[in-house]
């Protein structure tokens, strides 16, 4: 079941469903994309055909910012918010569980190493068969061994628009995985960045707490969230 909102379907699945779904993209017999949105990948989006496309053509689209949850509500629908980081975190679970072979992609050589050291700590049984850091200006090499490695789930941390766009392009070039962009995750994982408090997430309020803690957050998001409301309520009385 999905719900529409500026004419992107958006899957409404609880967290346990999502990551049911995902397990079997897992198992698939191709290279499967989940979009994590958020109202500035929306907003992109709409003024960029190729990364519309992208969304529109995802195997899984959830909804990770509260502010698409609040867009949805404001049109009169639902989804439950599933927070990418807790979303992935969870599948490096499952994957451990099941010997799941696991890559992932992005951030700093000193943030990812961290990461993935901090994860295999922590996971017991985690399988991650290999890592690079984001800042490479070749996608082939990187493509090259992820094809070699044959993870079954990769974990793309560049940042939107280009972990999604580097997670589109490997459909056509990687062996059957499920792709997931993590955005900032990898600054979570390895102890740079620390989280809201519980409560804090549980009111959808993290956006807040980051940028509390991140001030230079604040012209990313204001006032491109309140405006991006506005568009939801225009676009609602035009239909």
């Amino acid at each position: 079941m999905s719900v529409e909102l500026l004419g992107f379907n958006i899957d409404n699945y609880s967290f346990d469903e999502a990551v049911v779904r995902a397990k079997n993209m897992i198992d698939g017999h191709k290279v499967s994309q989940v979009v994590t949105i958020n109202p500035e990948m929306i907003q992109y989006a709409e003024n960029n055909a190729d990364f519309a496309n992208i969304i529109k053509e995802a195997e899984m689209v959830i909804p990770d910012g509260i502010g698409v949850k609040i867009a949805l509500k404001l049109t009169g629908k639902n989804a439950n918010r599933i927070p990418g980081i807790d979303f992935a975190r969870r599948l490096l679970c499952e994957a451990s569980k099941n010997d799941i072979p696991v890559a992932i992609i992005g951030a700093k050589e000193e943030v990812i190493s961290k990461a993935v050291e901090n994860l295999q700590k922590e996971i017991s049984g985690l399988n991650i068969v290999y890592y690079h850091n984001g800042y490479f200006d070749n996608d082939e090499p990187i493509y090259n061994e992820l094809k070699s490695k044959s993870p079954k789930l990769i974990l793309v941390a560049l940042g939107s628009p280009k972990q999604e766009e580097f997670i589109y392009k490997a459909k056509k070039i990687l062996n059957p995985a499920l792709m997931i962009g993590i955005g900032g995750s990898l600054d979570v994982w390895s102890g740079n960045l620390k989280r809201a408090p519980k409560i804090i997430q549980s009111l959808g309020l993290e956006w807040f707490y980051r940028t509390a803690c991140q001030p230079s957050r604040f012209k990313r998001i204001f006032p491109a969230l309140p405006l991006f409301l506005l568009k939801v309520i225009n676009y609602k009385d035009k239909i």
